[in-house]
């Protein structure tokens, strides 16, 4: 089961919903164990920089987007790393909080 279901499962219904992701990639936006507060979003108002909850090739992340190319999203991390290009719909939420 994947780590993110319940904040996805949260997000589709419109909640809000605060998750504790792990790991290393996104260490200086998002550190290892922060609290992150996520919210549904809407895709079109998503701007370079923006860390959002996303599914890209069967994995999710908490990453950023890295360039928008009308409507698909190129996400990656925080150390250069870039995931692949989505559609809207692999785009569950945006981050309104970050606690480091």
């Amino acid at each position: 089961m994947s780590w993110a279901l319940h904040a996805k499962e949260a997000l589709q219904r419109g909640e809000s919903v605060t998750i504790r992701p792990r790991g290393h990639s996104m260490k200086g936006k998002v550190n290892d164990g922060a609290s992150v507060t996520l919210a549904p979003c809407d895709p079109g108002s998503l701007r370079v920089g923006d860390v959002v909850l996303v599914r890209v090739s069967g994995s999710d992340y908490l990453h950023l987007v890295k360039a928008i190319d009308g409507h698909r999203f190129q996400i990656g991390n925080n150390r250069g790393g870039i995931n692949g290009w989505v559609g809207p719909s692999a785009i569950y939420g945006i981050a309104t909080r970050i606690e480091n």
